[in-house]
């Protein structure tokens, strides 16, 4: 039997598309759901061009009631996926998911990580400090803000004149060259 992915994103979703183009001919994976807290993210767009279902919760639905939990059960969901997905995890979740909750953070953790450490406020972060490498961590969700068990970093190295969207380019070619195969890495590693 296929291994289930749901991935949760609030904004564009370049991520969430590599990760269904990555196991869209896949005989091992299918991403069966996408979820966001955003109406207005474009990658419900590209959920419904690949012919995803998609739901879209608000803050009480996802903080105060189980049925986001039910939903991935009833789904089956092996791997939960946060690929641009900005709100804290709960703990109910956690506790549904152990260990199958995977985050992808645009920085070398534990550096440039914990609340409000998202997008362009981490690159700006790393860029003020003067860093000479950056790059991707993605690891395990745990309840606190990027404090979860490292699975796999990546780095690429800062040039003098590199400006924020440099940073963040190189930091997107090493987040969809990496984050499909490490997720399929993952899957295979889990037990039926």
């Amino acid at each position: 039997m296929k291994k289930r992915i749901a991935i949760f994103a609030s904004g564009s979703g370049s991520n969430a598309q590599k990760i269904m183009e990555h196991f869209k001919r896949s005989a091992d994976a299918e991403v069966v759901l996408i979820l966001t807290n955003n109406p207005q993210a474009y990658v419900l767009q590209r959920a419904d061009n690949f012919e995803i279902p998609s739901h879209i919760f608000n803050r009480q639905e996802f903080y105060e009631t189980d049925e986001i939990i039910r939903m991935l059960k009833t789904l089956q969901v092996d791997l939960i996926v946060l690929a641009g997905f900005l709100w804290l995890v709960p703990q109910t979740l956690l506790a549904a998911f152990p260990n199958k909750i995977i985050n992808l953070h645009p920085a070398l953790l534990p550096k440039f990580g914990g609340k409000g450490m998202y997008g362009d406020n981490v690159h700006k972060a790393v860029l003020e400090q003067g860093e000479e490498e950056s790059g991707i961590t993605i690891h395990f969700t745990n309840a606190e803000f990027d404090e979860g068990e490292i699975i796999h970093q990546s780095k690429f190295k800062i040039e003098p004149g590199d400006n924020l969207e440099m940073i963040k380019f190189k930091g997107q070619q090493l987040e969809h060259q990496y984050f499909p195969k490490v997720i399929e890495n993952l899957l295979k590693k889990m037990k039926s």
